[in-house]
């Protein structure tokens, strides 16, 4: 294994810091860790995703294509965070998205059957499940609810107060798609706050 994905591994096992030793053991024979080039995809639309990834170093973008054919942005992936569709992966149904990479992405990713073994053999497993779980629901409960209750001006101030280390990483396209707007209007709405 390569030097840097050692690494990335290591820095990986110590988020669960709870775990005794054979947890550990059971958590490292099971991991496996993959490079991907910028615009590769971590899996697509009408797939069952057989693993969960968690990105160690680079940016992925999530989207499903509507009825016109245009690609939705859903979502931004990086460094430190689970590229999944939670929903269909737990289910072992196929996605309706696309994870994409927009930069150079090295993904860490650990298997279906392997988690569920753990949550059957470990009840530390379990409680970070339930954590993933929740963080996912939260993610995907804010995005809704800033399209019912936030206009587009307060939608991109607060994508942008949330996701600084992303913000310059990302193209104006992918933003407005994920704001729900043309670029135009989030070209406006930057001039806008430019001024203030």
């Amino acid at each position: 294994m390569k030097q840097e994905f050692k690494k990335y591994i290591d820095s990986y096992i110590e988020l669960f810091s709870d775990f005794n030793s054979e947890e550990v053991a059971f958590l490292k024979s099971y991991l496996t860790i993959e490079a991907y080039s910028k615009k590769d995809f971590l899996f697509k639309s009408g797939e069952v995703q057989k693993e969960i990834g968690f990105v160690c170093k680079g940016l992925l973008r999530r989207y499903y294509i509507n009825e016109k054919g245009n690609k939705i942005t859903t979502g931004f992936v990086n460094e430190n965070k689970y590229a999944t569709d939670y929903p269909a992966f737990i289910r072992q149904i196929p996605t309706k998205y696309f994870i994409e990479c927009l930069e150079p992405s090295v993904i860490i990713k650990l298997p279906y059957h392997k988690i569920q073994e753990g949550y059957n053999k470990f009840k530390s497993s379990e409680m970070y499940g339930r954590l993933i779980a929740e963080h996912v629901l939260t993610v995907q409960t804010d995005r809704v609810e800033s399209f019912l209750f936030k206009n587009a001006e307060e939608r991109y101030i607060e994508f942008i107060e949330n996701n600084k280390d992303i913000a310059n990483r990302i193209s104006m396209s992918h933003l407005a798609s994920l704001l729900g707007i043309e670029r135009q209007s989030l070209s406006r709405i930057r001039s806008k706050l430019a001024k203030k």
